[in-house]
């Protein structure tokens, strides 16, 4: 059976830039097994296939070269900017059902895409020297300004807050380690930030996710949005005029990427949380599943 996988970069308009995504139409034609099979031989962090739903307009699954989870930001922008320039949907809202609930789409003109994301859910305070073992760094190059936190808008990370970004740019971790603390507080993995930005830019951002055979992503959605929440909770964005707020990520890998974030509050309530971008490189190719 020939199956026929798109392969886009989101969260980047150039080509040697952003986190590359495989998408799969007509999804409801291939059994789990079959899904992982395809998301293996694409070899990318991870793959989402399209399906029909009930409950919403469609259904995305998502796989990793190992392991379906539950949802992934990236491949998310990367399939709708794909419908959008194939005109399978216009500009306006969407709902997908997803491992993590049924979720917002929005098609901007401009062809940007915007994720909704569930509310968030601030967690354990893991270990600072944990942490900092695990990367291979003092403890002092860690923000002491800034926790230490799990937290989640449908997938669970560790955010970790690093002075500089000459230090976040250095970082070389030891993953099996990041592995094993990802394993014990039961999360993706790590996303590292740095405040330290110019102008116009929230943060410069590094994600390590080994457990599941991703050692470093270069533009990870989800993530980027749960980190807006976490530094409305400490109180690091405080002007909604200036959305939406930029991340910079993937600059240590050589595949420079930009992530776009909303947020909607009501004094210390986070209302909407949403994360978006654009895409480019679109390739086609056909895989043999035997």
């Amino acid at each position: 059976m020939d199956v026929e996988v798109f392969t886009l970069n989101a969260f980047s308009s150039e080509p040697n830039g952003g986190n590359p995504a495989g998408v799969v139409f007509g999804g409801d034609t291939l059994k789990p097994n079959e899904m992982q099979e395809i998301a293996r031989l694409v070899g990318f962090s991870e793959t989402a296939f399209v399906q029909k739903s009930k409950v919403a307009d469609y259904k995305v699954s998502y796989f990793t070269p190992n392991a379906e989870v539950d949802l992934c930001g990236h491949a998310t922008i990367a399939t709708f900017y794909l419908m959008l320039l194939q005109k399978k949907i216009g500009y306006g809202v969407y709902k997908i059902e997803t491992g993590a609930g049924v979720l917002e789409i929005t098609a901007e003109e401009g062809n940007r895409i915007f994720l909704s994301q569930a509310l968030p859910l601030f967690s354990d305070q893991p270990d600072r020297n944990e942490i900092a073992d695990s990367l291979n760094i003092p403890i002092a190059m860690l923000d002491e300004k800034l926790p230490v936190e799990v937290v989640s808008t449908g997938l669970r990370d560790i955010f970790v807050p690093i002075k500089n970004q000459d230090t976040l740019n250095r970082i070389v971790p030891d993953f099996k380690k990041i592995a094993q603390v990802s394993q014990k507080y039961k999360t993706i993995g790590y996303h590292l930030f740095t405040l330290d930005a110019e102008q116009g830019v929230i943060a410069y951002c590094r994600n390590f996710a080994p457990l599941y055979d991703i050692p470093e992503e270069s533009a990870t959605g989800t993530s980027n949005g749960a980190l807006t929440c976490y530094l409305h909770k400490y109180k690091k964005i405080a002007n909604p005029s200036v959305q939406p707020y930029i991340f910079r990520q993937g600059d240590s890998m050589n595949r420079p990427s930009t992530i776009f974030t909303k947020i909607k509050w009501s004094g210390d309530h986070i209302q909407k949380i949403e994360a978006g971008g654009t895409a480019s490189n679109i390739q086609k190719r056909l895989l043999s599943l035997s």
